[in-house]
């Protein structure tokens, strides 16, 4: 005799986490972080130096490349497409492909 199941079985099965168990993880992330002290201000510190060193890194290193060499659009399009599909040839040969 198989009993009719009730409506929170069909709208949870037993596979499946229920949504409080969602709910319970995120409060303890939550007031894990609303308690912290000493790791706000890591926290912070991290953030501050994260975005300095990618603000120095873009000024710096990543320059824009195709503004410097390309006026249209068009032209800097067709740049990074052949730059893309460009075939270079694999070859296992560990002489690189020369031979003796």
């Amino acid at each position: 005799m198989n009993p009719i199941p009730s409506s929170t079985a069909l709208m949870n099965p037993p596979d499946m986490p229920s949504p409080r168990f969602f709910t319970r993880i995120f409060r303890f992330y939550l007031n894990g972080f609303r308690r912290m002290t000493v790791g706000r201000t890591l926290w912070k510190l991290i953030i501050i130096k994260l975005i300095i060193m990618f603000a120095v890194l873009k000024i710096f290193f990543f320059q824009d490349f195709l503004d410097s060499k390309f006026t249209t659009e068009d032209q800097k399009s067709a740049y990074v497409i052949e730059q893309i599909t460009q075939y270079v040839p694999h070859t296992n040969d560990p002489t690189g492909g020369k031979e003796k």
